[in-house]
């Protein structure tokens, strides 16, 4: 398998390249010559195969020769050693439950394999690679504990000050070694356009070797087709494929799913579920893309204003918006009626949304409404413990705590706090 360029640009890159260089030379995002296919067999008796076997048949045409079979095999078990659940919240509505790893996010799958390819690959390199990745929530946490110890590797996170939830703040503060936080006093597009200066900055990648666990990242995005390929596997009504709706801020998640859905594995439609950061909503019906600000609403994972990875959506459709329109719905929903449904889904059925599966849940039940006798689920992509002074709030009551989660409670936060500065971030990374 080679990877190109979106823009077309820099010469074509196996697995193991695109991995460590994150970005392209020309700054594109990478994108893979060919969408394999899953073998029908496999899609009509997924219940058959194990979790691993599954992930291992996605992904092995995307790594291809770049790594062997029984590595690859360690990695996809390593990746997902923990449960990924289809519950049922209504007659109508599933949740695929993505919160069951070690920092209670759906960012887990793709941060823990990234790290253990980009360990693998570094074994090769002479030279330490500095992971710099910018978060609104959870990916700074999955990143954080994926790469924590491992050997030739630092890891830099920046997230927006007072924008992430003291849980999230928690899981990427307070490891230390060669895990970096810096608190930028700004919002997630700061911190996402400074990283990009970062890579763009050939003074300075010429002397640090760096790469991206952004979804950007072939090896964070691409092993997202995983949920997917297990909600299939536990989907109750095989002759009814479901509509699934994927909270949306920088669309690496969703743009999986369609990925995984023209490999083979059936799905009705599909639902970008956006809060106030409606951007994508807008150039769905407008066919304009307009550039604003992000706005900080109760998702926070979510406020994205200028998603990087929606770019590859329009390569899936051959950059035609109308094709994009025929298998996404993209709606946006406000803070409000996040909170009214996290109340009314704990009333009606006594499941706890957090946040980001409310805004998911809202868009389909809506969608549902108009459209019926389909079935459809969530992607439940955090743990409601994440969100507490939301979600206690809405529920009148306090959310069980895991035990997974409780050793961070008293543990100190170790930061490096930071202006919007490009100057002062590369400075900081000269000195990792």
């Amino acid at each position: 398998m080679k990877y190109y360029s979106l823009n077309k640009k820099s010469p074509l890159a196996d697995f193991k390249e695109a991995t460590i260089r994150g970005q392209a030379p020309d700054k594109g995002l990478y994108f893979p010559q060919t969408i394999p296919q899953l073998s029908r067999s496999m899609v009509e008796k997924i219940e058959q195969y194990s979790n691993e076997e599954i992930a291992y048949q996605i992904i092995k045409p995307y790594v291809g020769e770049t790594m062997g079979e029984e590595e690859l095999k360690e990695i996809v078990r390593e990746t997902i050693n923990f449960p990924i659940p289809l519950v049922s919240i209504s007659d109508d509505i599933y949740a695929l439950e993505l919160f069951h790893g070690p920092t209670l996010a759906f960012k887990d799958v793709g941060a823990r394999f990234m790290s253990r390819c980009l360990s693998h690959f570094a074994k090769d390199n002479n030279q330490r690679v500095i992971v710099l990745v910018a978060t609104s929530g959870d990916t700074g946490g999955a990143v954080a504990h994926s790469f924590y110890g491992v050997e030739n590797v630092d890891v830099v996170i920046l997230y927006p000050s007072g924008k992430v939830s003291p849980l999230q703040e928690k899981q990427l503060t307070t490891l230390g070694r060669n895990i970096h936080a810096l608190e930028v006093e700004g919002n997630f597009d700061d911190c996402q356009t400074m990283v990009k200066q970062a890579f763009a900055d050939t003074s300075l990648t010429e002397k640090l070797f760096l790469t991206s666990a952004n979804s950007i990242n072939v090896a964070r995005w691409l092993p997202q087709q995983f949920y997917y390929a297990l909600a299939w596997k536990q989907w109750p009504l095989k002759e009814q494929p479901p509509v699934i709706c994927v909270p949306s801020g920088n669309f690496g998640n969703i743009c999986a799913g369609i990925l995984a859905h023209t490999s083979g594995i059936p799905v009705k439609s599909f639902i970008a579920a956006c809060n106030a950061n409606d951007v994508i909503p807008n150039y769905f019906v407008t066919g304009s893309f307009e550039n604003k600000a992000a706005i900080a609403t109760a998702s926070n994972a979510m406020d994205v204003a200028n998603p990087s990875n929606f770019i590859r959506i329009l390569e899936l459709f051959d950059g035609v918006l109308d094709d994009v329109k025929k298998r996404i719905v993209a709606t946006s929903t406000t803070d409000v009626l996040t909170k009214e449904t996290i109340k009314k889904v704990f009333a009606e059925h006594h499941y706890i949304l957090d946040p980001h599966s409310a805004v998911a849940y809202h868009a389909l039940e809506k969608y549902l409404s108009e459209q019926p006798g389909k079935k459809g689920m969530i992607i439940s992509t955090a743990h409601p413990v994440k969100f507490p002074e939301i979600v206690e709030q809405e529920i009148g009551q306090a959310i069980p705590f895991p035990e997974a989660a409780k050793y961070l409670i008293n543990k100190p936060s170790l930061k490096t706090k930071m202006e919007v500065s490009y100057q002062r971030l590369k400075e900081f990374l000269e000195a990792v």
